[in-house]
This record gives C-alpha cells, sequence and structure tokens, in this order.
C-alpha cells in the first residue's frame, strides 16, 4: 500500500472549507488530511503493513470526537497527538517490536528519487531509535514545524517535557545517523 494520493485541487477545496467558520466537516477532514496523517504515522514508527488500519484508527477517534475539536484551533496537532496515541498504543501492544528500516514503505517519485528516497531511509533509520515520546517531540518540531508549546498542548504533557524529549532525541537522533555513516563505509 502507498501514501493515498489526494489531488491538489480538491485538497485546495477541502483547505478553504477547513478555513471557514463551517462546523466540522469529517469528509472534508479525512480527504484533506488523510495523506498528513499517513505520512505522520510512518514516522511515528507503525509499519508499512499497518498504516491503514492505524490510519483507520485515527479517524475513527476524530469521528467520535469531532464535535469537541476547536475549529479556531489548527487541525494537525490534534490530529497529530491522536496519531501519537494510536501508534505509542500499537506499539505497547505488538510487545515493542522494532520495525526493521527496510520494511518501511517510501515513496518517492521523479527526478533524483533515488537520492531523496536513501535520505527519506537514513532520517526513518534514525527516528527509528527514538523512544515513541521522543519520536513523536522530534517530528512534530523538526519535522512539520510546531513550537513546544503546540506540541505540549497536542500530546497533553507539560511543557519542559517537550523540551526534554526533544533535547534528548535529538541527541539520539545524531548518534543513530553517525552510526549508520559508520555501518556504510
Amino acid at each position: 500500500m502507498t501514501d493515498p494520493a489526494v489531488d491538489s485541487q480538491s485538497l485546495d477545496v477541502a483547505l478553504e472549507q477547513m478555513q471557514s467558520t463551517e462546523p466540522f466537516s469529517f469528509e472534508v477532514v479525512y480527504r484533506a488530511e488523510v495523506a498528513y496523517l499517513w505520512r505522520t504515522l510512518q514516522r511515528l514508527g507503525v509499519p508499512s503493513s499497518d498504516l491503514e488500519d492505524r490510519a483507520h484508527d485515527v479517524f475513527s477517534v476524530v469521528y467520535r470526537k469531532q464535535d469537541s475539536f476547536d475549529t479556531s484551533r489548527p487541525i494537525r496537532p490534534w490530529l497529530f497527538g491522536i496519531a501519537y496515541r494510536v501508534a505509542s498504543d500499537a506499539r505497547r501492544s505488538a510487545s515493542r517490536r522494532q520495525v526493521p528500516v527496510q520494511d518501511i514503505e517510501i515513496t518517492t517519485t521523479g527526478a533524483g528519487h533515488d537520492e531523496q528516497r536513501a535520505k527519506r531511509r537514513l532520517v526513518l533509520g534514525g527516528l527509528s531509535e527514538l523512544s515513541i515520546e521522543q519520536r513523536a517531540a522530534v517530528v512534530m518540531h523538526d519535522l512539520d514545524g510546531y513550537t513546544a508549546p503546540e506540541i505540549a498542548a497536542a500530546l497533553e504533557v507539560p511543557l519542559n517535557t517537550v523540551y526534554s524529549r526533544l533535547r534528548l532525541g535529538r541527541a539520539r537522533f545524531v548518534e543513530a545517523l553517525r552510526r549508520q555513516g559508520d555501518e556504510v563505509k
């Protein structure tokens, strides 16, 4: 299974509807955010064989909690928080099995896609060395561009915990990249 595709025209319409003052629409959120959610779950270490099931789990929660979502706030941090809890629960129930980086499906096409695939594999390999808590903080901050206070709110943890997870996660990530580089030599 590959990343769900969303054509750019329907994505633009969905994002426009989400930014309006209209009430929450599950269908609009699903169309606009399914690709983001898919990438997020992959970055959180969900094996490619489980991505579809975990995405379904996340959207089941979104559907149940849609009435409680504050439409004046951005949706992605809220979705990330749900995805984080789903990925964390799945990881616990799978007895902390390690997902080999080779099992992570990387979909890249176009010019230079081999180099891009190698870089993505390197990043995902580094992320796989982090705890789910550190991984979530690093992905949200360094890959998705959220601030520490936004991360704290989405993950429902104290702000200083976010800073600690970022610091420790980055150090562990860099060390993992160094090890991968030594293995290639």
